[in-house]
This record gives C-alpha cells, sequence and structure tokens, in this order.
C-alpha cells in the first residue's frame, strides 16, 4: 500500500472565482478533445466565476479550506487526466476517455461550487 501526501491547500489570496474558470477551460479542452462543443459561452464563465467568488468570501472558513483542498485535488487529476489525453491522442484522439472525464470534471465542479452554497 502506498501513501500519498494530502493535498496542499490554495495558497491564501488565490481567488476561488479563478479557480474555477481555470478548471471551467480544461473541461472546455476535454470537450473539444471528446467531439462535443463547449456548453458554456465566455459571458457566463465570467458570471459563474464571479457568483463563485462571492459565495466563497461568505463562507465559513471552514468551508473555503475545504473548497481550497478539492480545488486543488481537482485540478491535479485534470491536469494529469489532459495530459494522458493529449500524449494518447498523438494519433487520433480518445474521444470516450476525454468523454468520461468531461463528465466527472463537470460533475466536481458542480460538487465545488455546491460546498459554497451555489
Amino acid at each position: 500500500m502506498t501513501h500519498q501526501a494530502p493535498p496542499r491547500p490554495a495558497p491564501p489570496g488565490t481567488d476561488p472565482g479563478r479557480q474555477i474558470a481555470q478548471l471551467r477551460e480544461a473541461l472546455e479542452l476535454v470537450e473539444r478533445i471528446s467531439g462535443r462543443a463547449p456548453a458554456r459561452g465566455r459571458e457566463a464563465l465570467l458570471d459563474e466565476a464571479a457568483r463563485v467568488s462571492d459565495a466563497y468570501d461568505r463562507a465559513l472558513p471552514i468551508v473555503q479550506r475545504r473548497f481550497d483542498t478539492l480545488a486543488v485535488e481537482t485540478a491535479a487529476w485534470a491536469a494529469a487526466g489532459v495530459e494522458a489525453l493529449l500524449v494518447a491522442g498523438a494519433s487520433s484522439p480518445p474521444r470516450s476517455a476525454a468523454m468520461r472525464l468531461a463528465l466527472r470534471l463537470d460533475h466536481a465542479l458542480d460538487a465545488l461550487k455546491a460546498d459554497i452554497g451555489l
């Protein structure tokens, strides 16, 4: 059995809206690899980022720490997934794997927003 160190929470001053926006951009890339058109427009993404930042600011410190930890975890596995897709898709994109990653990332984003009351 291996032991992994827990992920580090986001450093103080990290903008949660920006974290969500970056994860949405990763989701958009994965959706493109899967062959599916991205579901949201730029204005919707900006609105979501603003709402997340506002809800985060109003959340209790323990909720903020949980959000930070889950955002870091999500960013880590999403980055690993995108990298794997790009490496595997050198000749042709692995659409089914990309679709599965897109769905998982979309669920993770919903969970992050739910944690702060959105």
